[in-house]
């Protein structure tokens, strides 16, 4: 058999971000945990209160997002990173703009 049956909901994600056809875990992982890291910050960007929440988590989408790129093997890769490296700078920025990364733990 040349060719393997896929099963469950983590195979429909793969065929979308896998364009290849060849599996790409590590990759996969860092683009789907750079959109879960932009979602959170943008989301918590929302409550001025919630700013150090936004901020750490905008600056790890940062991260993630930027290694995302340089390992990426696919289109679909680059796609979602690219968009939670989005969501997670706007996350970051708005954060600050509402306190910063150390606003209400320092004096």
């Amino acid at each position: 058999m040349t060719h393997t049956a896929h099963h469950g909901p983590m195979a429909r994600v793969g065929s979308w971000l896998n364009t290849d056809g060849r599996p790409h875990p590590v990759e996969n992982g860092f683009a789907a945990v750079t959109l879960l890291l932009g979602a959170v910050a943008v989301i918590t960007s929302i409550f001025p209160g919630l700013h150090l929440v936004s901020c750490w988590t905008g600056l790890a989408g940062i991260a993630t997002g930027g290694w995302a790129q340089l390992i990426s093997a696919t289109t679909g890769q680059r796609f979602a990173a690219v968009i939670g490296l989005g969501a997670a700078a706007v996350g970051f920025y708005l954060g600050t703009a509402n306190g910063g990364l150390f606003g209400g733990l320092v004096g």
